[in-house]
């Protein structure tokens, strides 16, 4: 592998202004700017692989999945990444335009270098250097590369479930992984499902002056008092029948938990908090974190929010709620749960739009692809990997792979102080060329 990682450092300069080409192309799946572009941007890297490309329509209005089949061998791996990103606000809190990439004390910043195009590019350059240094490549290679996982992946479902065939391989490679603060890798063998939701009350025509107050019923009031059935001061969810929907973790769940580190004092420093909800700590903190459900509060809207004052009684209210799912929890049943919750309580005015929801998904950690990726990181990084069964994440892991039984193993450079989905997300460059050097050692590990 010498020559393959010589090939890297030969190219570094270039690789770098490559991913800066791929970060300055918007692609903001939830209002749909420079959807187009992007995905042609990808197919035209896959196709300079030497790939078999096919744009597939998975749903109308879709953007298209860019799907790419190359190499020979024996084995066939799958590797799933997006080309969307999150919307770049608030933008005044950049230190830098979101979309003209950027490089500080040895950082790459911009909208989605860490999720995913960081790490799209990052296996394609691999991919390349692999080509030119070590000739053939030594698996078979099925390329899943969609457009909608930043807005829950909301026609992927039905599509790889109608479509079995083009998936099937002996192991998913996943978007994206990290390594840890002081730059130990990990992996991630499961991700936790999502359900989103938006609840509206509308209680008048329209706005009116706030004197009415006294006679008129507020909708910011009337949401608030919904909101608050969901969930005690506690943080217990208190949704009829939701709890009882969720699996315990097993006991080789819990095995995996205790062999991670957790750096409490450090992450607490980074969100700017001295303790977690609930009271937990130490392991109890960590087995809530990726084995917990939520119910979160994304945002809400209501009556006057601008400057100064606006002595108004609100007509109607607005908040996004989101469900982190872990085993056994569905995106329908949460919906179905949620309504009779609600209407249980006596607010049957509030109007639920589900905009979208996926399953949570656990791969077996004794999966060959695992060891593969395991014996790579060793090999790369110098010790051993830090095996999480699950992400405290959501990405459309059930339909693209275990939903098949292919088994299921993330890794990747980011680390935690990336700034995921807020204002100024970088990766470090040390990282970002070390995970490279992952890709190459894993697929001749896979391979073998």
């Amino acid at each position: 592998m010498q020559s393959y990682n010589d090939y890297l450092t030969q190219h570094h300069d270039e690789f770098i202004e490559e991913l800066k080409t791929f970060c300055a192309q918007p692609s903001v799946s939830a209002t749909g700017e420079g959807m187009a572009e992007m995905a042609e941007l990808v197919r035209q890297k896959m196709v300079g692989l030497g790939a078999e490309v096919e744009m597939l329509n998975i749903g109308a209005g879709s953007p298209p999945v860019v799907f790419a089949t190359l190499g020979q061998g024996d084995k066939t791996l799958l590797i799933y990444n997006h080309y969307d990103v999150q919307p770049p606000e608030p933008l005044e809190l950049w230190e830098s335009p979101p979309f003209e990439p950027t490089i500080r004390n040895g950082n790459i910043y911009g909208r989605g270098v860490a999720d995913n195009k960081g790490h799209l590019m990052g296996r394609i350059q691999a991919i390349r250097a692999w080509q030119a240094t070590m000739g053939e490549l030594p698996c078979r290679i099925k390329w899943f590369v969609e457009g909608e996982e930043e807005t829950s992946s909301a026609n992927l479902e039905p599509y790889c479930l109608a479509h079995p065939e083009l998936l099937q391989a002996d192991g998913c490679l996943w978007e994206m992984g990290n390594v840890t603060e002081a730059g130990d890798p990990t992996l991630y063998l499961g991700a936790k499902g999502m359900s989103y939701v938006e609840l509206t009350v509308q209680s008048l025509k329209g706005d009116q002056h706030s004197a009415f107050g006294t006679l008129a019923p507020d909708a910011a009031w009337r949401l608030t008092w919904a909101l608050s059935t969901l969930k005690a001061p506690d943080e217990t969810i208190l949704i009829d029948g939701f709890m009882a929907q969720v699996a315990e973790p097993s006991e080789t769940d819990l095995t995996m938990l205790a062999s991670i580190p957790f750096d409490e004092a450090s992450m607490k420093a980074r969100f700017g908090v001295d303790k977690w909800v609930a009271g937990v700590s130490g392991f109890e903190a960590l087995k809530r974190h990726i084995f917990q459900p939520t119910c979160t509060i994304c945002g809400i809207e209501s009556g006057y929010t601008g400057k100064g004052t606006k002595t108004v009684l609100a007509a109607k209210a607005m908040a996004k709620v989101s469900f982190r799912l872990v085993p056994d929890l569905k995106p329908a049943v949460v919906v179905d749960l949620l309504r009779k919750h609600l209407d249980k309580h006596g607010f049957t005015d509030i109007q639920i739009e589900d905009l979208g929801g996926e399953y949570p998904a656990k791969s077996d950690p004794n999966a060959p692809i695992v060891q593969a990726a395991a014996a790579a990181a060793q090999q790369i990084y110098g010790v051993a990997p830090i095996v999480y069964p699950m992400m405290a994440a959501t990405g459309p892991m059930w339909p693209i792979a275990v939903a098949h039984d292919i088994p299921v193993v993330g890794f990747g450079m980011a680390y935690p102080g990336i700034q995921i989905h807020a204002p100024n997300e970088h990766l470090r460059l040390a990282d970002y060329f070390k995970g490279l050097q992952m890709v190459g050692r894993f697929l001749q590990e896979f391979s073998k």
